[in-house]
């Protein structure tokens, strides 16, 4: 069973020059049949020209779903995006994560029913990410390890996520510590299957929302394919004030309730209680 609509659910809020280093990452993928869902948590004017600046290029398939900035509310305006797509294979990410040339058509290959996929992503300093062209990332020099370290990037062993060898990939994926977890900034499954668990939980704020929903599709009978080595993205570094030790608390209480009772589908999701 293979995909035969993939959608690419981006996240964005109000980090237009990310987000055009994204859609850069997009326009030179070698798979290009695909659909850009760009699930806008209430940006403003500059985000809204960059996707137009977009559309007008013509080599995307871009849809725009928005809705009023009302606060930190990602779990919403993903859910809003699920439910109004037709493409029968979603994968995940954020817009500020550009991804690599074979990005779509890695997904592609390696989506089986039954099953998620867990990504990886290196996240870049700030230097090196403010450095970054739109001619570099369209070569796809950027992936190259050795074009990262001479940018700045620290040399450590996160870089190995970037190696080229699909047989040591393959054996990375398979000796990695890491569970195979749902992680925003790379995963993927099919529609059907985050329907059948009613979507994210808007409950939800910042801090895990990700993991929640993986957990979910495991009670759900899902199980997690590990690929981090096999997948990447490149994280573009900002600051993040919606980070708060109070949202974190609230988000792993709703986590571990998830777990004690093995429920998969989202009260708050969806598909909304009939009041």
């Amino acid at each position: 069973m293979t995909p035969q609509k993939i959608g690419v659910v981006i996240t964005t809020y109000n980090q237009p020059k990310w987000l055009k280093n994204v859609l850069f990452g997009y326009e030179a993928q070698r798979h290009n049949n695909f659909t850009v869902i760009i699930a806008d948590d209430g940006s403003g004017q500059p985000t809204r020209d960059v996707i137009e600046f977009f559309q007008a290029r013509g080599k995307l398939t871009i849809q725009h779903v928005w809705h009023e900035d009302k606060g930190f509310q990602k779990c919403q305006i993903l859910n809003k995006a699920i439910a109004q797509t037709d493409c029968d294979y979603l994968i995940f990410t954020d817009g500020d994560c550009v991804p690599e040339p074979d990005f779509i058509s890695i997904h592609q290959s390696l989506a089986q029913p039954g099953y998620f996929l867990s990504g990886g992503y290196v996240k870049l300093t700030t230097p090196v990410s403010e450095a970054i062209t739109e001619a570099d990332i369209a070569s796809g020099v950027i992936f190259n390890i050795d074009w990262l370290k001479k940018a700045g990037q620290p040399s450590n062993h996160k870089l190995w996520k970037l190696i080229k060898n699909k047989t040591i990939k393959a054996v990375l994926n398979a000796v990695t510590p890491t569970k195979a977890t749902w992680n925003g900034m790379n995963s993927s499954t099919w529609t059907s299957d985050i329907k059948a668990c009613n979507g994210f939980n808007e409950d939800m704020q910042y801090g895990g929302l990700d993991r929640e929903l993986g957990e979910r599709l495991y009670n759900h009978g899902l199980k997690g394919k590990q690929v981090r080595y096999s997948v990447n993205c490149l994280h573009l570094d900002h600051p993040r004030a919606y980070d708060n030790p109070e949202t974190w608390k609230k988000n792993y209480a709703i986590r571990n309730e998830v777990k004690r009772t093995g429920r998969f589908w989202a009260e708050n999701g969806i598909v909304k209680k009939s009041t």
